[in-house]
């Protein structure tokens, strides 16, 4: 009988246990979102004890789940909200890392709750409040999903969202009845989403669209897709801080992330690697007998804190740090740029990438290019301006949401890459080097073809994509709809040909100016040049640059990007082996009449 006791009290302090752990767990969580989106050191000591504590509450449920079963009452949907939880955190910490490795870990937490069905009874719980809960984790699924390019599963999903939005408001319809249209406005959005973002189907052999991992063809850079470069001894800085800005009004969007942003953001990430080959990846163990991600792998690469990682006492890989803005105000963006600033160690440069609507001055006679030519729409707040002032397709803003060129000349203080897409993108070539720091603006066009003016405008902008993915964007212009598997592979053998040899001419001019004394190149583009990166965005522009000067329906220069400093023509724009380059892809994806009059290719 005491021995029987002594057990049942051994059961209560397991229960109490779990139950200070939980509350813990909750109290962290809902803490995060008061911590500062920006910065470094303000947030990573809070994120190290919330991984902690999840870590504990994750490792206390495995081992004593019978008795909390048991005594508890332990339901299936309550470890999926933990395992929620946990997949949300290590998303999160990938959203202020930038470290895509953590998306896996995110991953893995997310696939084990639909794996092991953990909200398969939420339904019959009668809670409504635990459907939504159900709603909300596959959006969230859905959205590390798309930033893996899993599209298979997205559409799995999309499908599953779908049927339990429908037995949400079937069952619940009378506790919030415009429930139904919220949700039914998210899985529209998502569809739009992911309609727009497939510009160009690559097909197997079986005619199936596939997703493209390693080819270049719009994925993050990896060993195989980053372009070459005879590196020297100028080439000096390496991209440390980016601000990646999506405020376009009508672009297609997800959870706060642009089709521009959502691009870009990949563009500007390293390949994460594979948690099945990792051997610290916290998810070890997902395969077993209702297997759950193991609590010792928690948090996957140390404790939470740093930039980057160690892999055996080794730096395993340290992308640069990104923050995402969603239509911000104009404060909010400074505050962001000067947090950025702030962070860079000697030797880092800043990236800030925009893309919005122009607004447009109506100044007749301008003297002063910071802020009388107009600028880009940080959100979306309009409101009139009495006389004069700003438009913005016909619709006045206010001057407190429009960034001016000149709201940027106090961050020149440190190396900065800018690049704005936008239908006022020009305006930004006269930011002055006060501080002789390294300064290079790449500009989108400010037009495209009537023919494409309502796709791009809704599903992402042209200059973008062609940063992202230089042959889709190609065969996006040229009405390619879509290319089988070993056809897109030869044709991207063109695109890669293309960057080794724009590389090898930008390397050449520097040797040229060095031996010969000719400035045909800034020694910005240099300096940039050695980062990876940066090093793929310029030659990317390159690629764009030569491509649409040479195609057919691209007449006029604002239907051509533009850089500041100027890279040279003739030594580089307009170099003829990068036209006979284009025009033996143009053949071989049979466009050729799309482009100008030019050397037959072979």
């Amino acid at each position: 009988m005491v021995k029987m006791e002594s057990t049942e009290e051994q059961d209560r302090k397991l229960v109490l246990e779990f139950c200070h752990l939980l509350e813990k767990s909750k109290q962290l969580f809902n803490g995060l979102r008061d911590l500062p989106q920006y910065g470094h050191r303000q947030w990573q000591a809070y994120f190290g004890r919330t991984f902690d504590v999840y870590t504990k509450l994750w490792k206390f449920q495995q081992q004593h789940r019978m008795v909390l079963d048991s005594k508890y009452g332990l339901k299936r949907w309550q470890i999926g909200e933990i395992a929620s939880k946990i997949g949300q955190l290590y998303y999160h910490y990938y959203l202020r890392t930038s470290e895509t490795n953590y998306l896996n870990e995110a991953y893995q937490f997310y696939a084990a709750i639909r794996g092991r069905a953990y909200y398969s009874r939420a339904a019959k719980e009668d809670r409504p409040d635990l459907m939504v809960k159900k709603l909300r984790y596959y959006a969230r699924f859905i959205v590390v999903c798309l930033l893996l390019k899993k599209m298979k599963l997205v559409r799995e999903l999309v499908t599953e969202l779908e049927k339990q939005i429908q037995e949400y408001t079937n069952t619940f319809l009378s506790y919030e009845p415009e429930d139904h249209l919220e949700w039914s406005l998210v899985l529209e959005e998502i569809k739009g989403f992911i309609k727009a973002e497939a510009a160009v189907a690559v097909l197997h052999a079986d005619s199936n669209p596939i997703i493209l991992s390693h080819s270049g063809s719009g994925s993050r850079l990896s060993p195989l897709t980053t372009p070459p470069c005879e590196r020297s001894p100028h080439m000096t800085l390496s991209l440390q801080e980016i601000l990646i800005v999506g405020s376009a009004c009508e672009q297609a969007k997800f959870s706060e992330l642009t089709m521009d942003m959502f691009r870009m953001l990949q563009t500007l990430e390293r390949e994460p690697t594979e948690s099945a080959t990792n051997p610290l990846s916290m998810a070890h163990g997902l395969h077993g007998h209702d297997a759950s991600p193991a609590a010792s792998r928690i948090p996957p690469y140390g404790v939470p804190g740093s930039k980057g990682y160690q892999e055996n006492g080794r730096h395993f890989r340290d992308n640069p740090h990104k923050y995402l803005l969603y239509k911000p105000s104009i404060s909010q963006l400074m505050v962001f740029l000067a947090s950025g600033v702030r962070e860079l160690p000697l030797g880092g440069a800043l990236l800030l990438y925009m893309s919005a609507d122009g607004c447009f001055s109506t100044t007749k006679h301008p003297e002063d290019f910071g802020y009388e030519l107009g600028g880009v729409a940080t959100c979306a707040k309009r409101d009139s301006v009495d006389g004069g002032g700003l438009s913005c397709r016909g619709k006045s803003y206010k001057e407190n949401h429009c960034l001016y060129p000149g709201d940027l000349y106090p961050f020149t203080r440190r190396p900065m890459f800018i690049v704005i897409d936008s239908d006022n993108s020009f305006v930004f070539q006269h930011i002055p080097r006060y501080f002789g720091q390294p300064l290079v603006v790449l500009m989108s066009p400010q037009d495209v073809p009537s023919a494409f003016q309502a796709d791009v405008q809704h599903h992402g902008s042209l200059f973008t994509l062609f940063l992202h993915s230089p042959l889709t964007a190609l065969c996006y212009i040229c009405n390619v709809g879509d290319v089988p598997i070993h056809h897109w592979e030869r044709c991207q053998t063109y695109v890669d040909r293309f960057i080794t040899e724009a590389s090898r001419l930008v390397t050449r001019c520097r040797m040229d100016e060095i031996e010969q004394g000719i400035g045909c190149i800034d020694s910005s583009y240099v300096q940039f040049f050695g980062d990876d990166f940066l090093r793929t965005l310029i030659l990317r522009f390159v690629f764009c640059d030569v491509v649409l000067r040479l195609h057919r329906g691209f007449r006029g220069r604002h239907m051509r990007p533009r850089c500041e400093p100027q890279l040279p023509g003739s030594e580089l724009l307009e170099h003829p082996s990068l036209s006979h380059i284009v025009f033996q892809l143009a053949s071989a994806l049979d466009v050729r009449g799309h482009f100008s009059e030019g050397p037959e290719c072979d």
